[in-house]
């Protein structure tokens, strides 16, 4: 099998979904009747792209347990068992998502396997672990993509909260104060989350009093108004005091490791993670959370954002630099006149027009496939060496 595959994507509805951001992409009509959250572009077991085989479309996971070896590489075959590892996707945050966490590969596979003997439905809601695989995942903004990422210093988080709920949270913040450490953070945000209801509004309540007329002095608290405005008397509504806030600008990315606590708060985006769809919820959300269980996944120490930019390999591609043993995320620029002759030695890939138009080819040219704007291909890696021409921005989620 070493045809390149057009992909047939499924759109997620989900509530926090953008009415425009995936019709504009897809050429639909816009603004959607229904919030279009996120298009999905691999084999996972959930929503599958699907393909054209002499006529008849069947699902990437059926062509690749077909033809394992043709579609991923041998190698690739054999390391992640015959099934494609990363999953590529399209997020648009009309509103905020919730606070979450990833657990690593132990934590995902201990998990799976304790629910399992419990007999809890993979699809109930009090569900945490639906499968045995950890999720890095990259995000690169399509345009300008808010997110929260990491916990701030801790200093910063003890000055943000001072000034906006000094009195509900006071002990709480003076045991920071005397454990300024990554154990007393555990403790801090432990406490956060096991607060009773009556004490927690109390919390939100003063929070949002205070920070009104900081808001136009600091981003911190005009995204806590935002988050009020939707979540109301959440507890994440505090998240902007304690985790980084981010605005990345288009082709800026993060990368995500297993423990990290975020929430992408609003805008569009390229995600690239492994095929996992594990999710521990932190808050933000109408959704299960397991406080317990979010607490032994998560990673408590301060950390430092790093935006990534890509760097040039040649004069077509760029390479984000941070990467799983999944997945690498490049994009491609080509021009009118110009010839991109990608590699013969080469994995599964999934390629994305974001912009403009092109062709790409295999090494004898018999067959062409157009790359218009919200198109995507499945290229496996018995193609061999293929061509891209045109004026085009391309994604390329490769293993």
């Amino acid at each position: 099998m070493k045809e390149i595959k057009i992909l047939k994507n499924s759109i997620q509805e989900y509530a926090w979904g953008s009415f425009t951001a995936i019709p504009d992409l897809l050429g639909l009509k816009k603004p959607s009747v229904n919030p279009m959250a996120e298009l999905w572009m691999g084999a996972h077991p959930k929503s599958s792209s699907e393909v054209d085989v002499n006529g008849k479309s069947i699902t990437l996971i059926q062509l690749i347990d077909q033809f394992p070896e043709d579609t991923l590489g041998e190698n690739a075959a054999e390391k992640f068992g015959n099934r494609l590892p990363y999953l590529f996707k399209i997020l648009a945050a009309g509103k905020p998502l919730s606070i979450q966490a990833h657990p690593d590969s132990n934590q995902a596979k201990a998990g799976f396997e304790k629910e399992n003997r419990l007999g809890i439905p993979l699809d109930a809601p009090h569900r945490n672990y639906r499968d045995a695989n950890h999720k890095p995942e990259c995000i690169c903004a399509l345009t300008d993509f808010w997110a929260l990422c990491g916990f701030r210093k801790i200093r910063d988080t003890l000055s943000y909260l001072n000034d906006v709920c000094p009195k509900s949270l006071g002990s709480q913040l003076d045991d920071l104060y005397q454990q300024p450490d990554n154990a007393g953070l555990k403790n801090f945000f432990s406490a956060l989350m096991t607060i009773s209801d009556k004490k927690r509004k109390e919390v939100v309540g003063e929070a949002i009093e205070s920070a009104r007329p900081l808001a136009e002095k600091s981003l911190v608290f005009d995204w806590m108004l935002k988050l009020h405005k939707e979540y109301q008397d959440d507890i994440g509504v505090l998240s902007p005091a304690f985790l980084n806030l981010i605005c990345l600008k288009p082709g800026d990315a993060l990368f995500l490791n297993a423990g990290e606590l975020h929430a992408y708060l609003a805008g569009t985006g390229i995600e690239l993670m492994a095929n996992s769809d594990n999710v521990l919820r932190g808050g933000l959300t109408p959704k299960h959370v397991d406080v317990q269980e979010l607490l032994s996944v998560l990673t408590f120490e301060e950390k430092d954002l790093k935006v990534i930019v890509p760097d040039a390999i040649n004069a077509f591609e760029k390479v984000y630099s941070e990467r799983a043993e999944e997945f690498v995320l490049s994009v491609i620029s080509v021009k009118t006149g110009e010839t991109y002759t990608v590699s013969q030695k080469r994995t599964a890939e999934i390629l994305l027009c974001v912009d403009g138009g092109a062709v790409i080819s295999g090494e004898d040219r018999l067959e062409e496939i157009t790359l218009n704007k919200g198109v995507s291909v499945f290229v496996p890696a018995a193609a061999g060496q293929y061509r891209i021409e045109g004026e085009a921005r391309i994604y390329r989620a490769a293993i």
